[in-house]
Parts: C-alpha cells; structure tokens; sequence
C-alpha cells in the first residue's frame, strides 16, 4: 500500500480523536459546558473578583502619598533592584511562598506570622511588625539584623536601592496608609 493511500484511513481513526480531547479542553476551561437554560441560576453562580491592580497614574498617587523618603522613591529602580528578591519571594494577592514568603500585605504584619509558611525559629519569635523602617534595617544585613534566620541574602547596602525596593513594595503589595 501506498503511504498517501494510508493517509485517509489514519485521519478518519484521529478525527474522533482529536475531537474528544477538543472537547475535554474546552469543557475543562469551562467552554462549551452546557447551562442549565435557567438565567437566573446561571447569573447566581459566585465568581471570584480579580483583584484591581493599580494603574500607573494610581501607582504614581500611592508613591506621593507615602512617607519621606519613600514619596521620593524610584518606583523602576525598585523595580529593578527587586529582580533580586523574585527568586525567592511573590508579591502578588494569594501568590504562593517560594523560598520565602509571599510579601503581599507584609507592612503591618508581625514577623513570622505568615500561614502556610515555614519559618526559622528566631523569625517566628522575633516580636515585631514589619514596617519601613524595619524592613530598611532587614534588607541591609538580615544575618546581623536577626542572628538565626534562614534568609541567604547578603544584604543590599546601596541605601537608594532599599528606598527604592521599599517604596516598590509598599505600592505593589496592596499597602494602605493610616487613615486611608
């Protein structure tokens, strides 16, 4: 047999094939799922509000609204300088912990309190609460900072660059000043 002769037979064997995992892919992304005609039941089904991310003229009114000298943070240079910490650490709204925690939502928080997050034993009995000032001291030199973390960052010394990381985070990871 002719291997352009075998060509039909093997599209007619693949054709209900390929149409079933099409419809396993569009039923599982929830395409194509049948409703139940009802639009009232449909309507009222829950879904998840997406976070609203900030736009960049927000994100520029965050960055004037914080505290010397963080107002005069370079939110790019922070940005950047941040690179560094990706590896190990998400920003986003229930993003996962990596290496370390998530740092969303982390001004405010108390050290060593992050659930579903494994810390060193002098994290989770340190006794303070994250905060610029804080998180300056921290990101200088966490080793000096707090003998018996397990962060392995050496450290940033560029005073700028911590400015920077730290006004990025407070306008990336859903900070809200006091009183607003």
């Amino acid at each position: 047999m002719s291997r352009l002769s075998t060509v039909p037979s093997i599209r007619r064997a693949a054709g209900p094939a390929i149409a079933l995992a099409a419809a396993l892919g569009l039923a599982a992304c929830g395409q194509g799922a049948e409703t139940t005609g009802d639009a009232a039941s449909d309507s009222a089904r829950p879904e998840t509000p997406k976070p609203q991310l900030p736009t960049e003229a927000e994100k520029v009114a965050m960055l004037a609204s914080l505290p010397a000298p963080y107002n005069e943070g370079d939110l790019e240079n922070g940005r950047r300088a941040f690179a560094r910490c990706r590896s190990c650490h998400t920003i986003t709204p229930s993003g996962p912990n990596m290496t370390g925690p998530n740092l969303y939502g982390v001004f405010g928080s108390a050290a060593g309190a992050r659930e579903k997050y494994s810390y060193s034993h002098a994290m989770r009995t340190a006794g303070f609460t994250w905060d610029a000032e804080t998180l300056d001291h921290w990101l200088q030199n966490p080793r000096s900072f707090l003998p018996g973390n397990k962060m392995s960052f050496a450290g940033l010394p560029d005073a700028t660059d911590r400015r920077d990381i730290i006004a990025f985070l407070k306008v990336e990871t859903g900070f809200k000043p006091q009183g607003g």
